[in-house]
């Protein structure tokens, strides 16, 4: 397959972007990027898309995602963390049977696959996981997932598992999914929080990730200052000093938020090498707070984005956290303080990078996979310059979900000319309706 876009932005080493050059694909991998050549060309017959207006780019990385709650975007609104989590989202995740969680990880995945995103780190729920395994599978995007893990519940205490049933069912449900689908599906161990789990849950699924390698321990971290503060009441510990100090950070722990963070902790990221995944949608909703986000990248602490969940956010484009990612530090820390080509690469090859999957995608380079999308930055006339340095501006700051036409995971087309190949929008629509009247009315009950 030849795909011979208007331009190339490769996020490679050199930060290249390039013009009259085509891209060649063979068995899910880039083999080829190499000036337009007719003649070359010619051999590929009905296998050349030209896509003459459009700009590719790597596939989006997001990194902190809940596809479990993508039925519930617009019924916890207004509301902070604690109060969020304890009147509206765990009783709706308590509600989820199997059908109503397979529309809601349709909704999501369809939303992300429209909007450009190929590759996520997604925290499931107490329930039915492998339903959220098995749509990742039959979807072909690039996914780490697993089970989110409770065990203890003052919020809520419908809403847990007993210690032992935790990790006899993550270790088994590792075992069924992790590296499957060619490896594009991965095993992420995922407690919920400090305030959800027991010190032998954050342990012992810490200690067996070890066994799948690969795999990675995803969880929430210092978001809010109320849960800070019960943090500190039970272990006499903030967030991240009190997993500092049970051994469950290192360089494969993606914590989601890190806002409220001391200075102490802020070196326990660096020294450990934790990956920080950037939710300012999320953050700023729920008036959790803003991150100090400039002085992470300072100190070379890994920083990526997500879009959390629908019902914290209201969507799952990653346009939405670039836009923010960039403007919300501004007024505090001035207006040179994170550039649009900076917050690009936290949505590309530093998204890759904190999942370790760098070596495969983020950027469009010769051996790597086949994760791409197209832009059309046309759209409104935004790149009328078109000068490298415009293209990040255009697509951090002036674009949106409605300029993707096309996307690809690992050379198979997922969208194409803006059209889903997977799933019926309008089915998908009409199910999850169906489904969410069904589960509120569980609630109810």
């Amino acid at each position: 397959m030849i795909i011979v876009p208007k331009n190339i932005v490769t996020v490679d080493g050199k930060d290249r972007i390039l013009k009259s050059h085509f891209v060649e694909i063979e068995n899910g991998k880039i083999i080829r990027v190499s000036k337009n050549d007719e003649k070359y060309f010619k051999k590929f017959k009905n296998n050349v898309y030209r896509f003459e207006n459009l700009t590719l780019i790597p596939g989006f990385v997001q990194t902190h995602i809940h596809l479990c709650q993508t039925m519930f975007r617009g019924l916890a609104d207004d509301l902070e963390l604690l109060d969020w989590l304890q009147l509206r989202i765990f009783p709706y995740e308590n509600a989820h049977n199997k059908n109503s969680l397979l529309a809601a990880v349709r909704l999501g995945l369809n939303e992300l696959l429209l909007s450009g995103t190929t590759t996520l780190l997604d925290m499931g729920t107490l329930r039915y996981q492998e339903v959220i395994f098995e749509e990742l599978q039959n979807s072909g995007i690039r996914a780490i997932a697993g089970k989110c893990l409770i065990d203890k519940n003052d919020l809520f205490p419908a809403f847990k598992s007993d210690t032992k049933s935790e990790l006899d069912e993550i270790n088994q449900l590792a075992k069924t999914y992790h590296n499957t689908s060619n490896g594009k599906i991965k095993y992420g161990f995922a407690p919920r929080f400090v305030l959800s789990c027991s010190e032998k849950l954050l342990k012992e699924s810490f200690d067996m990730k070890n066994n799948f390698p690969g795999s990675l321990y995803h969880t929430h971290s210092s978001e809010n200052k109320n849960e800070i503060s019960e943090v500190k009441r039970r272990h006499n510990k903030e967030n991240i000093e009190y997993f500092d100090s049970i051994g469950v950070i290192d360089d494969h722990s993606v914590l989601a938020h890190c806002i409220h963070v001391n200075d102490k902790e802020i070196n326990l990221l660096k020294k450990n090498d934790v990956r920080v995944s950037h939710c300012p949608s999320s953050n700023l909703k729920l008036g959790s707070g803003i991150a100090d986000i400039p002085k992470y990248l300072k100190k070379g602490i890994s920083v990526s984005l997500g879009a959390d969940g629908a019902p914290c956010n209201n969507n799952l484009s990653v346009f939405n956290e670039m836009r923010l990612a960039a403007l919300i530090q501004k007024p505090i820390h001035g207006s040179t303080a994170i550039d649009a080509k900076t917050v690009f690469k936290l949505a590309t090859i530093e998204g890759a990078k904190a999942l370790h999957l760098q070596h495969e995608i983020g950027s469009i380079e010769i051996g790597k996979k086949a994760d791409l999308t197209l832009l059309d930055l046309n759209t409104n006339l935004h790149s009328i310059s078109e000068s490298a340095e415009s293209i990040y501006s255009d697509i951090v700051y002036a674009s949106s979900q409605d300029c993707v036409n096309s996307v690809m995971v690992e050379g198979e087309w997922k969208v194409l000319n803006k059209n889903s190949l997977l799933y019926d929008q309008q089915e998908l629509n009409k199910s999850s309706k169906e489904e969410l009247k069904k589960l509120l009315r569980r609630v109810q009950n």
